[in-house]
C-alpha cells in the first residue's frame, strides 16, 4: 500500500522513518519512506492482485467496477487531484464497495489531505469510521455519526483506541453521556450500541434490540442485559410470547436464557425450535447461532423434567432406534438428548447418514457422543470421504488420531481447513496427511485455506511448497503469525517474488511478508527508495531494529530523517511552511496530540530527537542481527 499524497499530484507527501540500526541503516541518504495511513490495519485481500487501478487513467475511475475498485492501491490513489479523488470516493459509495481496513485507512488519509471529509455524507459509511474525529464539525456531528454508525465497526477490531473516540464522539453529539438513550438517540448510534455496557443496555429505550441485531456478537454481560429487557418487554412477559414475535427478535434469540424459555408457551418454543433447525440444516443460519439457541432450549427442556423417570435417566432407548428418516425431523433433538443419542443411534445408520446427523446444530455433549461412535465404527481411523462431513467436530480430536486419517484429496483439506474447521494446532497435522500421500501444496489450495493457516505449517512444509506456487498465491495475510514463522515466509516469499521487474512490484507483492525481513532487506528497500506503508512499517520484525510506531490518529505526515554522521543537525529542516523543531519545547515527554500537530505541520523530525520520544507514545524494539531466519 502506498501512502498519501500531497496536495498536488506532482509532490506525494511521505513520512520518511529511518531504522536506527548499528553499524547498519545509520548512513547518509539511507531512509525508508513510510507513507502515514494512520493505523494499523489487515493487508491485501489474499490472492488478489494488487495496483488494479491506474493513476494514469484516473478519468476511468469514476465509473469502474465494483471488483476493479476493490483492487483499491494507495500509490496510484496519491496522485489523483483534489477533484479525481473525490469522484473515486463517490464512485466506491454509490457502488457499495467493500474494503478492507488497511485500505479504508489510506483512503481516509488522503481525503483529509484533500480536504474532503466535509463531503462525508458522499461517503461511504466504512470510510467515516477512519476518519480523524477531531475535524468533524460540531454543526456536522449528528449526520457524522449517523453516517458512520452505518459502517462495519469490526474494521476497527485491530483498532481499539479509534472505536473508543468514535463510541465518546457519538456521546459528545448526544449532548454527552443519557441516564437513558431514547428511541431517537438508537437510531443516531446504529451498530455503534454494540460497544456499549450493560447498564447503559438495560437502562436505553426497548428499541435497543433493533440495534443490537446488527451485532456480529455479544459479551456475556451484553447477553445477561439482554435478557433482562426481555423479561421486562413492553409487549409482554415471555408466557405472552408467540412465533411472530421470536422470529422479530432475529439472531437475538439465540441469546434467550433457559430461565426465559422456561416461561415460553410449550407449543410456541416447539414451533420456534423447529424454524431454527430448519434454517440451520439450510445453511441459512450458522451452526455457532443455532447450537447456542439449541443448547439454551434443551436445558431449559431438561429443567422443566423434574422426574428421574421422565428424564429417561439411565434407561435404554425409549423412543426408538434412528432411522434415516428421523435424521430428517427438524425436532429430531427434542425427541433423542445425548443419552438417548447414545442408546438409539446404530452404526449402519451413522455410517450412512453421517451428513444428515451433522446438519443438526449438536450440543458438545452429543457431538462427543458420535465422535465416540465414529471411533467404535472406524477403529483404524475415519475414511477420507467421512471426514469431509466432520469439520464441526475437528476440535476434540487429538494430533495422534489425526496420524490415523488418510488424505489424498486437495478439497479433503480445504474442508477441513475451514475457518470454522480444525483448530490452528491441528493445520500441520492435517496438512502432512496430505503430503504423505504425493499432495502438493498449490497457490489454489493456500488462497482456499488463507494465510492464517500458513502460521501453523511446519518450517519444512513452508519451504517445501514450491517458489511458482507462492507466485500464483500473491499477498496472503500473514499478519497473525508468530515471528519464527513470520521469517520463514519471508525467505519463501522472497524467492517466490525475487525476479519482480521493478521495485515497486517487488515490494507490493512482498509487503505482506515483510514483517520478517532481514535488515539487509530493508536496507535494500531504503537504497531503491519504497514507499512503505505506516501498517507495514509498525509490523516489521522488532529483533530487526530500533523501531517505533507512531499511533497517531490524525492525518498528514511526518518525515522522520536520518541524519547521517556528516550532516549538519541544521540541514535537517523543516518544510517552510512548517515550524521549525527548534521553536518548539523539548519533545522527550510530548503527548501523541503534540506529534499529531508536527505530523500535521508536515514537520522533518531528526532521527535522534525521534527515536527519544515518550516510550509510552512510541513502541520500541531492541537490536537486530545482520540477518537470517531464526528457526522455531
Amino acid at each position: 500500500m502506498q501512502g498519501p499524497g500531497g496536495p498536488t499530484r506532482d509532490a506525494p507527501t511521505h513520512v520518511c522513518v529511518a531504522c536506527s540500526v548499528p553499524g547498519a541503516l545509520v548512513s547518509p541518504g539511507l531512509a525508508l519512506l513510510v507513507s502515514l495511513t494512520a493505523h494499523c490495519s489487515h493487508p491485501q485481500a489474499e490472492g488478489a492482485s494488487q495496483g488494479g487501478l491506474d493513476a494514469s487513467r484516473a478519468d476511468l475511475w469514476a465509473s469502474a467496477s465494483a471488483s476493479l475498485l476493490q483492487g483499491f492501491w494507495c500509490q496510484p490513489a496519491s496522485q489523483l487531484s483534489r477533484d479525481q479523488l473525490a469522484a473515486l470516493i463517490r464512485r466506491m459509495a454509490t457502488q457499495h464497495v467493500l474494503l478492507r481496513a488497511w485500505q479504508l485507512s489510506c483512503l481516509a488519509n488522503l481525503a483529509a489531505r484533500q480536504g474532503l471529509q466535509g463531503d462525508f455524507e458522499l461517503h461511504p459509511p466504512d470510510l467515516l469510521l477512519f476518519y480523524n474525529l477531531t475535524q468533524v464539525k460540531e454543526a456536522d456531528c449528528r449526520a457524522f455519526i449517523r453516517r458512520a454508525a452505518q459502517g462495519d465497526t469490526e474494521l476497527l477490531a485491530n483498532l481499539p483506541d479509534q472505536r473508543t473516540a468514535l463510541q465518546h464522539r457519538a456521546l459528545v453529539c448526544l449532548g454527552g453521556p443519557q441516564p437513558r438513550l431514547s428511541a431517537s438517540d438508537l437510531l443516531l448510534l446504529g451498530v455503534l450500541v454494540c460497544d456499549m455496557d450493560a447498564s447503559s443496555i438495560v437502562a436505553a429505550d426497548p428499541h435497543v434490540l433493533q440495534n443490537l441485531q446488527h451485532c456480529p456478537r455479544l459479551t456475556a454481560a451484553q447477553q445477561a442485559a439482554l435478557n433482562r429487557l426481555l423479561g421486562k418487554w413492553p409487549d409482554g412477559p415471555p408466557s405472552s410470547w408467540n412465533l411472530e414475535r421470536l422470529r422479530a427478535l432475529g439472531r437475538l434469540a439465540s441469546y434467550i436464557s433457559p430461565g426465559l424459555w422456561m416461561q415460553v408457551k410449550e407449543a410456541v418454543g416447539l414451533d420456534f425450535f423447529r424454524s431454527i433447525v430448519a434454517a440451520c440444516r439450510a445453511g441459512q443460519l450458522r451452526q455457532r447461532d443455532a447450537r447456542r439457541f439449541v443448547t439454551s432450549f434443551l436445558e431449559a427442556k431438561s429443567k422443566a423434567v423434574s422426574s428421574p423417570s421422565k428424564r429417561d435417566t439411565g434407561r435404554p432407548c425409549v423412543h426408538g432406534s434412528i432411522t434415516a428418516a428421523t435424521l430428517h425431523d427438524d425436532l429430531f433433538l427434542m425427541r433423542y438428548d445425548c443419552r438417548q443419542l447414545e442408546s438409539c443411534l446404530g452404526s449402519s445408520v451413522l455410517r450412512a447418514n453421517l451428513d444428515p446427523l451433522l446438519q443438526h446444530p449438536l450440543p458438545a455433549e452429543c457431538q462427543q457422543v458420535v465422535k465416540a461412535k465414529l471411533a467404535r465404527v472406524y477403529p483404524g481411523g475415519v475414511p477420507e470421504e467421512q471426514l469431509r462431513l466432520i469439520p464441526s467436530l475437528l476440535y476434540l480430536y487429538s494430533l495422534s488420531e489425526i496420524g490415523q486419517w488418510h488424505i489424498t484429496s486437495k478439497d479433503t483439506v480445504v474442508t477441513l481447513l475451514a475457518p470454522d474447521g480444525a483448530l490452528e494446532n491441528q493445520t500441520e497435522a492435517i496438512l502432512q496427511k496430505f503430503l504423505d500421500h504425493n499432495g502438493t501444496v498449490t497457490g489454489a489450495l493456500l488462497v482456499a485455506i488463507g494465510g492464517s493457516r500458513l502460521c501453523w505449517m511446519s518450517p519444512r512444509q513452508i519451504q517445501d511448497i514450491r517458489p511458482s506456487e507462492f507466485r500464483l498465491a500473491g499477498a496472503l495475510d500473514i499478519s497473525s503469525c508468530p515471528q519464527t514463522r513470520k521469517n520463514v515466509l519471508f525467505d519463501k516469499a522472497r524467492e517466490a517474488f525475487a525476479s519482480a521487474s521493478t521495485s515497486d512490484t517487488y515490494y507490493r507483492f512482498m509487503r505482506p511478508y515483510l514483517g520478517g525481513a532481514p535488515v539487509e532487506e530493508l536496507r535494500h528497500l531504503a537504497q531503491a527508495n519504497v514507499s512503505m506503508d505506516i501498517d507495514t512499517f509498525t509490523n516489521l520484525n522488532p529483533e530487526c531494529c530500533r523501531w517505533v510506531g507512531l499511533p497517531v490518529r490524525g492525518v498528514g505526515s511526518l518525515r522522520l530523517r536520518s541524519a547521517g554522521p556528516n550532516t549538519p543537525k541544521s540541514q535537517v529542516s523543516p518544510p517552510l511552511e512548517a515550524p521549525p523543531l527548534t521553536a518548539a519545547p523539548p519533545l522527550g515527554g510530548a503527548p501523541v496530540e503534540e506529534l499529531r500537530h508536527l505530523a500535521q505541520a508536515n514537520v522533518s523530525m531528526d532521527i535522534d530527537t525521534f527515536t527519544n520520544l515518550n516510550p509510552r507514545v512510541l513502541q520500541v524494539g531492541g537490536g537486530c542481527p545482520s540477518g537470517g531466519v531464526g528457526e522455531p
